[in-house]
């Protein structure tokens, strides 16, 4: 197990956090990294001074957690090995009775494990939230994961799903009790992700040049849920079939993964490498997005995507497939353009669309802005899960950081 500490979180822990009476909220996620699921609790810690927060990895926290801006976060790693994790029970149970969190907050079904633990070492509130689902379950079929829930249902105090497609998982698949499930939608940082103004301006490292090239773009976690793949595709189709696209037509592709690499074949075969950058991950995203004139979310399954938010926001047309809440985000023909998902020929017809109907991208993009800043903003999500936190908690409730010495056995990092 590895634990660290944020800033100046150390020092400040000792000369007085530890009487700090905000409660403490201890959010368990399986990893912590790149991805929209992570880039919520990000936002909600960075968001929220009312409560203190930990961030508990059940595998590994990366270089990701540096985007936390508060010195006052506890960041661990318990280095789970696949499969269950069972044997992490007894670590789990010694931190939480060593921080007597006023909330655990889990996300997503490989995290839930966690509840059991915080509910021996007697958690008052236990939350856990539904964010969307991987390539085993696409569409909530399977009745393995359904039975895990329903045996740690028990456990858990309330439960969230971030969509109504989710919420309805819970309730009519699963089985939750409709009182203790609550609907609470991602939001996006409209200031941080705002439309370019004048002039799109070249991001470091981009051979192309936005005021000679037309951008198409996704960013992201190239995995299998996500399906980069059929953006590529669809772009070969795109310029092989109407090959005056090749002079100003380009791609980029942000994010690092298992698919990068199949990508980038896909792109090699079709003749059209030289018009697409594939960097890896990248942090610099609002930039990155500003450069794009389109954002294209090709996935196989989706929660609430927080890419699409942020496309949304910064005035960009959507092109996204029809799976999960990307129909709750996207309103077809008026911010955006949805399509079946794996059909890479409805992708690039919808691309070449906006490439060639200049007008008809502003619009969509003016509307999505629109609706991120009236719908979707962070100020909304925050709001709704400070409520939440504040209704679940008895009043007293608060919870104590412990000093990092006498936490359960570890390394800093």
């Amino acid at each position: 197990m590895s634990v660290e500490w944020t800033g100046s979180a150390r020092t400040e822990h000792r000369a007085g956090v530890k009487g700090d009476p905000r409660p403490l909220v201890v959010h368990v996620v399986y990893r912590f990294d790149v991805g929209g699921l992570e880039n919520g609790v990000v936002n909600l810690i960075n968001q929220m001074p009312a409560y203190r927060h930990a961030v508990v990895a059940l595998t590994e926290a990366t270089e990701f957690r540096h985007r936390i801006r508060r010195d006052d976060v506890l960041i661990v790693a318990l280095h789970q090995p696949p499969g269950h994790g069972f044997w992490q029970y007894p670590a789990l149970y010694r931190l939480m009775r060593a921080w007597r969190p006023a909330i655990v907050h889990s996300r997503n079904l490989a995290a839930l494990e966690a509840q059991v633990p915080a509910w021996a070492a007697g958690v008052p509130v236990r939350l856990h939230g539904e964010h969307g689902r991987d390539i085993d379950d696409l569409h909530g079929e399977c009745r393995k994961y359904r039975w895990i829930r329903r045996a740690y249902g028990p456990f858990v105090s309330h439960w969230i799903a971030v969509s109504g497609e989710l919420e309805h998982y819970l309730i009519d698949k699963v089985g939750v009790a409709r009182s203790t499930v609550t609907r609470i939608c991602n939001g996006v940082d409209t200031s941080r992700f705002a439309p370019a103004q004048g002039v799109r301006l070249a991001v470091e490292g981009c051979p192309f040049d936005p005021a000679q090239h037309w951008i198409v773009g996704t960013v992201g976690r190239m995995q299998l849920v996500k399906n980069q793949t059929s953006l590529a595709r669809a772009f070969v189709a795109a310029v092989l079939a109407q090959p005056a696209l090749r002079g100003r037509l380009r791609l980029a592709m942000i994010g690092d993964g298992p698919l990068r690499a199949e990508s980038l074949a896909i792109l090699g075969a079709g003749g059209v490498a030289d018009l697409a950058w594939l960097p890896g991950e990248r942090s610099d995203v609002p930039q990155l997005m500003r450069m794009l004139n389109c954002f294209v979310l090709p996935s196989l399954a989706e929660g609430v995507s927080n890419t699409v938010l942020e496309a949304m926001a910064t005035q960009l047309p959507v092109v996204a497939t029809r799976v999960g809440a990307n129909a709750q985000l996207v309103e077809h023909g008026l911010s955006g353009t949805l399509v079946p998902a794996s059909d890479s020929a409805a992708l690039a017809a919808a691309i070449v669309t906006y490439f060639g109907d200049p007008a008809l991208a502003r619009r969509h993009g003016r509307a999505g802005r629109q609706l991120a800043e009236k719908r979707f903003s962070i100020g909304r999500m925050v709001d709704r899960y400070h409520s939440l936190y504040s209704s679940a908690l008895s009043p007293g409730v608060s919870g104590e950081l412990l000093d990092v010495e006498t936490a359960p056995r570890g390394r800093r990092v």
